[in-house]
This record gives C-alpha cells, sequence and structure tokens, in this order.
C-alpha cells in the first residue's frame, strides 16, 4: 500500500432537525470544495434553545481529505 498523507480540518455544522443533519450538512458543504474526503470525527455537540425547545443542534468535526 502507497503512503498517504492526510489534511484535517475543524467544521461546525449546524441544523434544525438533529445532530445526524448537522453532520450530513457540513460533509456535504466540505464536499463541494475538497477531494478525497476520507474520514470525520465528531468533536463536539451542542445545541440552542429558544422557547419552544431545541431550536438549532450544532456538530464540531474534523474533516479529513487526502493531499495529492
Amino acid at each position: 500500500m502507497a503512503d498517504r498523507t492526510y489534511k484535517i480540518i475543524t467544521m461546525v455544522g449546524i441544523s434544525n432537525e438533529s445532530f445526524s443533519d448537522a453532520t450530513e450538512n457540513a460533509i456535504e458543504r466540505a464536499s463541494e470544495t475538497l477531494d478525497d474526503l476520507a474520514w470525520f470525527e465528531v468533536k463536539e455537540q451542542r445545541g440552542a434553545i429558544g422557547d419552544t425547545g431545541v431550536q438549532e443542534y450544532q456538530v464540531k468535526l474534523d474533516v479529513a481529505f487526502k493531499l495529492q
């Protein structure tokens, strides 16, 4: 197997629906500008609370992509 090198960036995904959707939103956005996405790791989960309960889900994650 050939040697590989990856770069890791930190992103925050946001959704009004769920932590899962927030993660998907971040990955989808990363894939629009980065090639060779390899993996992600969720670092933090948090949310915003409003008058009617949870208003927003936020996920901080590291996303790795292969360097050419």
